[in-house]
Formats: structure tokens, C-alpha cells, sequence
């Protein structure tokens, strides 16, 4: 191998268009007003470049698809692991349950977008388009609930089992969601300014900067010593993600040794899918280990940063999003446009109802902060839902940041089932997509009824008491 060949430096050549696209795209951010009032993340401008310049022929032969879905995929294992290996302060949660409703609230926007996209495509598929996937409206929580790597983990899944497409069907979901997570969040922001429902502070840009922890511990290892501190970061991370690179091999050799078809067709996708779940739970375990070996004494140093894990979760979520629009070929939307269009639509108006109705009942007190910050994250991401949120509360005086990071384990147990069924759905026709929304929509009447259980209760109480 030599080392002008174009194998050794197209790695490089590739994450040089995903960063030099990010400066750009910050610059413009700053530069130009109109893209800086929408609110959009820099890495989503960045991926919308690179995804207009795939229309001029001499530049699209310079970005590799293939490589960018790789790197969307892994760069969301790696995101969580970071996040998943720093120590959290535990939070004193209120005994009035807001934690676990925000967890509800947040698995109950997934539910209503899986009712809605199911709804959209098994209607499609009934009557105009019947060659059409009719579970791809499951998609639609994944893009836009989950964000790229869910899309293009669950695309890439519902392609193998027949949907022509289904991967850029899957990443243009999570593209749009970050559009309407920005620009409907924006507009309904100016709509209640206006309106003098609601003021919006103007303290965010004094603010960004401001540290609300310390960066560094008494009992920390020195920034640079025979190993940068750096490098041991990016060392937790890759252990644990290599422990679950051999995890996933293991169980994927035993669904494909004892379970057959079953195991290679439906199993080992799974499986390869979760990698950030699983890469989340091996980070949970290595966390755990370090803290016993440093309770005994046997490890000195505290070798875990948090603020550097922050920065390079940051740093792998945004190659992340620009990677994932970057995958898109645009080709392969061209016989799925209206499906994508409908869907979005109807996922966009039901995801943003139901988030105005129960946020005025389950947070009184702070209805539109609560809101805004939800709203940004079930269409976009949890970063998009501070980012948000910061425009009416720059200082995060009210909970609903601190509700928005402590939802996820709620979240994961009641969220858990959707994601075990998304096979299922997509494996059998029409019919397997039909059970499937008899069964998100009894989760949500469930779910609603937890929600709301302690209204049911006072009103219940009530009745008991005049009939007395």
C-alpha cells in the first residue's frame, strides 16, 4: 500500500467535509441573521450543505454514503457510552411524581407519532399506494422521537425485511424533525410574544458560557502526565465500546446456532441495532467497577471526567446529525415523497397538539417552559429541547431542564416495548402493522390513565364525597 493511494486518505478526506462543513456552517450561524433567529444546530446546517452540494455532480462523487451511515451508526454507540460513563449528581426528586410523568409525557409523544405515521401509511397502502411498506410510519417516532441513529438503525432494519429505501426514508424523517423542532418551535415562540402570552429573555448569549459545575476534582489525575487526560477518556470510551463490539458477536453467534431463520432474520438485526443500548449498559457496569476498585483504594486517581465526556458526547452527536443528512441520497426519496411528506405532516400537528394539552395540566406552573422543551426533543433532540428552552429561560430557573435529563430511565422502561416490536411490526404486512397499532394505541390509553392518575383519583374522591 502506498501512501498516495486514495484508500488511506479517504477516512480523513471524509470527516474533513463533516468538519470543515460544521465551521461553515457555525460562521453562517453567526453571520446571517435569519439562520441565527431559527435556532437551528450548527450540525444540522452543516448536514443540510452537504446534502444541497450532492446536487452538483462534481461534488456528490466526494461524499460516500456508505461510510457516512457507518459513521452515523457508531457515532451514536459511542454518544451514549460517553454520556453513560459520566458519574451524575442524583437529583432530590419531588414527591409529586414529575419525573416519572415527564418520562410518561416523553414515551406518550413516541406513542402518538407511531399511532399517526401507522396511521398515514396503512391508509396509503389500502388505497392509492398498496406496493408501499405499510409499517414505515414507525419510522416516524424513530426519526423524529429518537433522532438519526434510531432512523438509520430501524431504516436499515425495515430495508432487509422489504422496504426499498427505507434507510433515506428513515434519516429524511430525522432531517425534517430538526427543521420543525427549530422553525415551528420558533414560530409559535414569536406567536406567543406577540400575543403577550409569553416573554421571551434575552439573557441566553451572556449565558452560554456560564459553568454550573466544577470542570475538574481535587482527587482528579493531572490534565498531562506520561498520558494526556484526554486520551484516557477516549480509552474508557473505546473498552467499553469493544466490549460490546464482542457482546453483540456472542449473541448473534448463538441466534444464528440455535434459533435458525429466527436468529439471523430477526434477532441478529435487533441485536447489531441496539448497539447503543447495550454500549449503555456495559458503560453503567465499567462505571461501577471504577468506582469499587476507587473506594478501595486500589485506584487513587478519579479518571472519569465528566465536563470532557459532556464535550466528546457533544462532538460524536454532532458528527451524528451531519453525517446522517449527509447519508441521504436524494434519488432514493423521489418515488416516497408524498408518503414522507404526509407523514411528517400529520406526525408534526398530532405531536405538537397533544404536547400543548398535557403540558397545561401536568405543569401549571410552567406550561410553556415544559412544552418547548419537550416539543424540541420528540422532533429533534434533547440538545434541541434546551436550546429551545433557553430562549424563555435562560438561566433554567424552572424544572423543566432538570426534568428533561432525569425522564430518560422512566423513559427507557416504558419505551422499551415499542422498540422490542418494531420487527414484528414490519414482518408481516398489512396485518403485523394493524396489531401493532391496536397495540400502541392501548399503550397510550394506559399510559395516559398512569398519567393522569391522581386527577382520576381527586375526582373519584370527590364523587365519594357527595354521595356521602
Amino acid at each position: 500500500m502506498n501512501f498516495w493511494d486514495s484508500s488511506v486518505w479517504s477516512f480523513i478526506a471524509q470527516m474533513s467535509i463533516i468538519f470543515i462543513l460544521i465551521l461553515a456552517a457555525n460562521t453562517v450561524r453567526r453571520k446571517v441573521k435569519f439562520i441565527s433567529n431559527s435556532l437551528l444546530p450548527s450540525s444540522v446546517i452543516a448536514g443540510v450543505f452537504i446534502f444541497i452540494l450532492k446536487f452538483i455532480p462534481f461534488i456528490s462523487k466526494w461524499v460516500d454514503e456508505s461510510f457516512m451511515e457507518v459513521l452515523t451508526y457508531h457515532a451514536l454507540g459511542l454518544g451514549f457510552v460517553a454520556l453513560s460513563l459520566k458519574t451524575i449528581v442524583k437529583a432530590k426528586q419531588k414527591k409529586d411524581g414529575v419525573i416519572l410523568n415527564s418520562g410518561i409525557i416523553t414515551v406518550n409523544g413516541y406513542l402518538v407519532q407511531a399511532i399517526t405515521g401507522l396511521l398515514v401509511t396503512i391508509l396509503l397502502v389500502v388505497t392509492f399506494m398498496p406496493e408501499f411498506f405499510p409499517a414505515a410510519g414507525l419510522l416516524l417516532p424513530m426519526g423524529f422521537g429518537q433522532g438519526t441513529g434510531q432512523a438509520l438503525n430501524f431504516g436499515n432494519i425495515y430495508e432487509g425485511l422489504g422496504f426499498k429505501n427505507g434507510t433515506a426514508f428513515g434519516l429524511a424523517i430525522a432531517a425534517i424533525g430538526f427543521l420543525v423542532a427549530c422553525i415551528v418551535g420558533v414560530l409559535y415562540l414569536n406567536i406567543l410574544k406577540r400575543t403577550g402570552k409569553l416573554k421571551v429573555q434575552e439573557q441566553r448569549k451572556e449565558n452560554a458560557n456560564n459553568m454550573n459545575v466544577d470542570v475538574y476534582a481535587e482527587d482528579e489525575a493531572p490534565l498531562s502526565e506520561s498520558v494526556d487526560k484526554m486520551t484516557i477518556q477516549f480509552g474508557f470510551i473505546f473498552c467499553v465500546y469493544a466490549i460490546t463490539y464482542g457482546f453483540i458477536s456472542l449473541l448473534s453467534w448463538l441466534a444464528e446456532t440455535y434459533l435458525g431463520n429466527f436468529g439471523v432474520n430477526t434477532l441478529k438485526p435487533l441485536f447489531w441495532g441496539f448497539n447503543f443500548l447495550f454500549g449503555t449498559l456495559f458503560a453503567i457496569l465499567v462505571k461501577k467497577i471504577v468506582a469499587k476498585l476507587k473506594a478501595k483504594k486500589i485506584m487513587k486517581h478519579t479518571y472519569i471526567n465528566n465536563h470532557m465526556m459532556d464535550r466528546i458526547s457533544g462532538m460524536f452527536f454532532d458528527i451524528m446529525i451531519v453525517a446522517g443528512i449527509a447519508a441521504i441520497n436524494w434519488q432514493d426519496l423521489t418515488g416516497i415523497l408524498v408518503p414522507l411528506i404526509l407523514v411528517c405532516t400529520f406526525g408534526t400537528i398530532t405531536t405538537f397538539g397533544y404536547l400543548r394539552l398535557i403540558c397545561k395540566k401536568i405543569y401549571p406552573d410552567y406550561p410553556y417552559e415544559a412544552f418547548f422543551s419537550i416539543f424540541g426533543m420528540l422532533t429533534g433532540t434533547a440538545s434541541t429541547g434546551m436550546i429551545l428552552l433557553r430562549e424563555i429561560d435562560p438561566n433554567y430557573e424552572t424544572p423543566a431542564s432538570n426534568n428533561l435529563v432525569l425522564q430518560q430511565l422512566p423513559a427507557v422502561i416504558f419505551g422499551a416495548p415499542i422498540l422490542l416490536l418494531m420487527t414484528f411490526a414490519a414482518s408481516g404486512g398489512v396485518t403485523n402493522a394493524l396489531i401493532m397499532l391496536g397495540i400502541v394505541s392501548g399503550m397510550f390509553v394506559v399510559y395516559n390513565i398512569i398519567l393522569f392518575r391522581k386527577f382520576i383519583f381527586k375526582r373519584k374522591n370527590k364523587i365519594e364525597e357527595v354521595v356521602e
